[in-house]
């Protein structure tokens, strides 16, 4: 077998792991999915009569906002089973096989895409029970959820790092939320950013989790006839969106491989 099949099959086998350790733990998969559900219903149906937006539904401007949250703390799984595995001593088995030591995060980081691929469909599922509609092409549509999953993708890297970084998985979940809190409650998720104070209005139109949701709405047809900010992220937020995810991992897959590799020369 050559050395590219190889390390396919290292990444397969573990991300097969991963996936069976979902299956077997369906609770870590409930609870992936009830703080979505949690925001839409809150949101959609206690906070909608007290928020409006110029020129679309509020229900409609939200369900973006959801999906971007999901996959960005969906992310935070790759960060905290790599903490947790180091501590486990699991790194240690697997540094004695004769594997690829880049599978271990290949196989983490495809199983945070499997279950930001499930929560997905279930936050759909919610959003239709909600009222809120796609109103684009099916192409569009496709497009829009590819972005997210690969928004996600990418971002699992940098709270992979994060999770080898930290001394105990005890630590991971408030480090993480240093991060994750900023990036989507400062953004245009669930207000639109020109409602915010200067100084936080300007964080939000060049956060690239604002541009992702804007992508989001406009390939699923949910901008309506609100203003647009004329600021570049914002007119352009797909293009915007594909540079973020091409420099998460162009500069997370690295030191993300680096990192692992010196605490497995330990």
């Amino acid at each position: 077998m050559n050395p590219l099949s190889e390390w396919y099959s290292d990444g397969w086998t573990v991300t097969k792991r991963n996936l069976v350790k979902i299956k077997r733990s369906p609770d870590m998969l409930v609870f992936a999915v009830i703080q979505p559900i949690m925001f839409v219903l809150l949101f959609s149906q206690v906070y909608a009569g007290a928020i409006s937006v110029q020129g679309t539904d509020y229900v409609q401007f939200l369900m973006a906002g959801i999906f971007a949250q999901t996959v960005v703390f969906g992310a935070t799984f790759s960060g905290a089973a790599m903490a947790l595995d180091l501590k486990e001593g699991i790194v240690d088995r697997f540094r004695s096989l004769p594997m690829s030591s880049s599978a271990v995060l290949i196989g983490r980081t495809n199983g945070d895409l499997a279950l930001n691929t499930i929560s997905m469909v279930i936050m759909m599922a919610t959003g239709l029970a909600v009222g809120w509609r796609v109103n684009s092409s099916p192409a569009e549509f496709l497009a829009g959820v590819g972005l997210l999953l690969l928004f996600g993708y990418a971002f699992s890297w940098v709270m992979a790092l994060l999770g080898m970084a930290v001394r105990t998985p005890e630590v991971i979940n408030n480090a993480s939320f240093l991060i994750l809190f900023p990036l989507t409650f400062i953004s245009n998720a669930f207000v639109p950013s020109e409602t915010l104070p200067t100084p936080l209005r300007v964080f939000a139109e060049w956060n690239p989790v604002s541009a992702l949701v804007q992508a989001v709405r406009q390939l699923f047809g949910n901008l309506g006839t609100a203003p647009v900010p004329d600021i570049w992220p914002m007119q352009n937020p797909i293009l915007t969106s594909v540079i973020g995810i091409a420099l998460m991992l162009v500069i997370f897959v690295p030191l993300c491989i680096r990192k692992f590799a010196s605490i497995s020369s330990r």
